[in-house]
């Protein structure tokens, strides 16, 4: 069984001390990495500069040395070069993993690069990069899968999904993305995330009732499930303390 926790490393704000806010992150994962298998790094979500997934890996590779941890990686910011030096700067660090996604437009109004995520997966393949490090793409809850032949073609080695909320979407992309392996990401059903479920348009409701036979489920059918929960780190904690037993 893996089960995975998304990260969100620190916000940088101006009256914040960015040391200070690292360490307490860094304890965090040392607390929920007793209760899950893998965590995922994210990157500057919804676009707002956080703590790169870089400096706090680096961290948490010396901390817990056995973890594995995934990250993401946004090419609408970045160019080639600096594409480059992220993904060494990953396999040098150790990490297991690399989602390349496109990520939300920057809220400081940077321009994009017009890097495309399949393409560079693409060439990141074409490199012989797949053989120390596993490369990602992401994907929708429910796609048009006769629209997505360039994200299947770059041979990623496998998707991690938007937020889902039924088993039929994990289903749905099980059976039609034989092959690659399927990462659902599930939203931690609770009052401190509403705000993160209204944006996503989810319906907590829907699963919030007997939340662990739900990822139980979920996980029967990919054998690997990623739990985000944003506001509600306790929360998510105290439900792993009590999945894991």
């Amino acid at each position: 069984m893996t089960i995975r926790y998304e990260a969100n490393p620190p916000k940088i704000l101006p009256d914040v001390d960015t040391n200070e806010s690292i360490l307490k992150f860094i304890e965090k994962i040392k607390i929920i990495s007793k209760k899950c298998d893998a965590i995922h790094l994210t990157e500057n979500v919804l676009g707002f500069q956080r703590v790169s997934p870089i400096e706090v890996g680096k961290i948490i590779r010396k901390e817990i040395p056995d973890l594995p941890i995934t990250v993401s990686l946004r090419v609408r910011d970045k160019n080639e070069n600096e594409i480059s030096e992220f993904v060494e700067n990953c396999i040098a660090i150790g990490f297991s993993g690399i989602l390349v996604l496109m990520g939300d437009p920057s809220q400081s109004g940077k321009k994009d690069s017009g890097q495309i995520p399949s393409d560079i997966v693409k060439k990141l393949r074409e490199q012989g990069l797949d053989s120390k490090i596993d490369l990602y793409l992401s994907i929708s809850n429910k796609p048009n899968f006769s629209k997505i032949g360039k994200k299947l073609e770059s041979k990623p080695k496998g998707f991690m999904t938007q937020v889902v909320q039924n088993i039929e979407q994990v289903q749905n992309l099980s059976d039609r993305l034989k092959g690659f392996l399927v990462i659902p990401i599930i939203l931690f059903p609770s009052e401190k995330n509403e705000k993160s479920a209204k944006f996503l348009n989810l319906d907590l409701a829907s699963y919030g009732q007997g939340f662990e036979e739900f990822v139980k489920k979920i996980h029967d059918v990919t054998g690997d499930v990623l739990i985000t929960s944003p506001s509600d780190f306790n929360g998510l904690n105290e439900f792993l303390e009590r999945f894991s037993n």
